[in-house]
């Protein structure tokens, strides 16, 4: 069931969201569609260390690495910041290009990893099933061509919705409504037969969580149980001039915030004692979800082996990438998991260095630069210096 939550005050507006679909993730030859996975890298684990460090109203520091090459790379490259956290513990951060420790900027597609984990919540709390029908919360689809889509395959970019540039720029720059647009557009494909990078399918996960604890509220909620309890002071979660919440993008905040989303990532969900997220779902969002894109797991960007489909438009440059076999960043080790937004935000997770690293900042201005592969390499190879 959905409801409206009226807009007030400002309302911030999503300009620029990320740039979706990729034409080339579309029925790989000789592959077999599939909902389920087959490749599997190694699970996320805990950082070594026993007693596992977390941050209070700021984080605890221990210089540790040297940074000058990569400061210099990324302030080149329109960074505005980056930090580092090793063992739960910040070893680095630095601003640059008008940044600034507390300045919150746009994160663009870092919001859909987000809204991954504020799913998981409800998954946990037996308040929502990832392979049930998303009709049974959206309305509009059910005994419809829709009706067949689960929640896993609008986390997966495999549910068949319509995709094309024309939809996916008039929801995010003139739709004061995304929701509804986004629920309204059309089915094209059965559920698990193409992976597409589709912004609009995402928002249509702001219909499923809408009313799940009889709110309408979802970013309210988002703030009651992921947000508050991570401490994210200097985050925003977006909304749309509707009052909905924006769940594919729309999202402001630091590089020192996002830290925390990736060390709660990195110690399997658990939080000062608190178990947030559960493992569980930590290790289903950050593995590859379906044959189709080996380097995607729910609303998370991974390191398998594996057909792999990358999609360069999505951090605003011209052209994708044809799909290949390998792995997403083969530099860095296999468990390595990433949120990514447009221009290049990341939030890099590497469990088994007990690392994470966030950069933020303006779009490179070559693809090759401050890539998957390259910042996350570049970052541990810093701190073994």
């Amino acid at each position: 069931m959905r409801t409206r939550l009226a807009a007030s005050g400002v309302v911030l507006m999503v300009l620029a969201g990320c740039a979706g679909g990729n034409p080339g993730g579309s029925e790989p030859p000789r592959t077999e569609p599939t909902r389920t996975r087959t490749t599997t890298p190694s699970a996320p684990t805990t950082s070594a260390t026993p007693d596992v460090a977390y941050p209070g109203a700021t984080w605890a520091r221990a210089e540790q690495g040297d940074w000058k090459a990569l400061d210099a790379d990324l302030a080149a490259n329109g960074s505005t910041c980056v930090a580092v956290v090793k063992d739960g513990r910040l070893v680095h951060d630095a601003y640059w290009n008008g940044g600034d420790p507390q300045a919150q900027q746009k994160v663009y597609s870092i919001a859909k990893s987000l809204t991954s984990l504020l799913v998981g919540t409800y998954v946990d709390d037996g308040l929502l099933d990832l392979d049930a029908p998303a009709a049974q919360q959206v309305d509009e689809w059910r005994r419809t061509a829709a009706g067949d889509i689960t929640v896993r395959d609008l986390l997966a970019m495999t549910s068949g919705r319509h995709w094309d540039d024309a939809t996916d720029t008039q929801m995010i720059r003139s739709e004061p409504d995304t929701t509804s647009f986004a629920v309204d557009v059309r089915q094209d494909r059965a559920p698990g037969e193409a992976w597409v990078y589709d912004n609009t399918a995402v928002q249509t996960l702001e219909a499923v969580l809408d009313g799940l604890e009889g709110s309408g509220d979802v970013v309210a909620n988002a703030e009651q149980r992921l947000l508050g309890p991570l401490g994210m002071r200097a985050t925003t979660w977006g909304r749309d001039p509707a009052g909905n919440a924006l769940t594919f993008s729309g999202m402001t905040s630091t590089c020192l915030d996002l830290a925390r989303v990736g060390h709660l990532m990195l110690n399997d969900g658990a939080w000062k004692g608190r178990q947030l997220l559960s493992a569980d779902f930590v290790r289903e969002a950050t593995r590859p979800s379906s044959r189709l894109n080996a380097a995607y797991g729910l609303l998370w960007w991974v390191n398998a082996e594996g057909r792999v489909v990358e999609v360069l438009r999505q951090a605003g440059f011209a052209t994708d990438k044809a799909p290949y076999d390998g792995r997403l960043a083969p530099n860095v080790p296999d468990d390595a998991f990433w949120a990514f937004g447009y221009g290049n935000q990341y939030v890099a997770v590497v469990p088994s260095e007990g690392v994470v690293a966030v950069r933020l900042g303006a779009r490179p201005a070559t693809p090759d630069r401050v890539t998957f592969d390259g910042f996350t390499a570049d970052v541990l190879a810093a701190l073994d210096e």
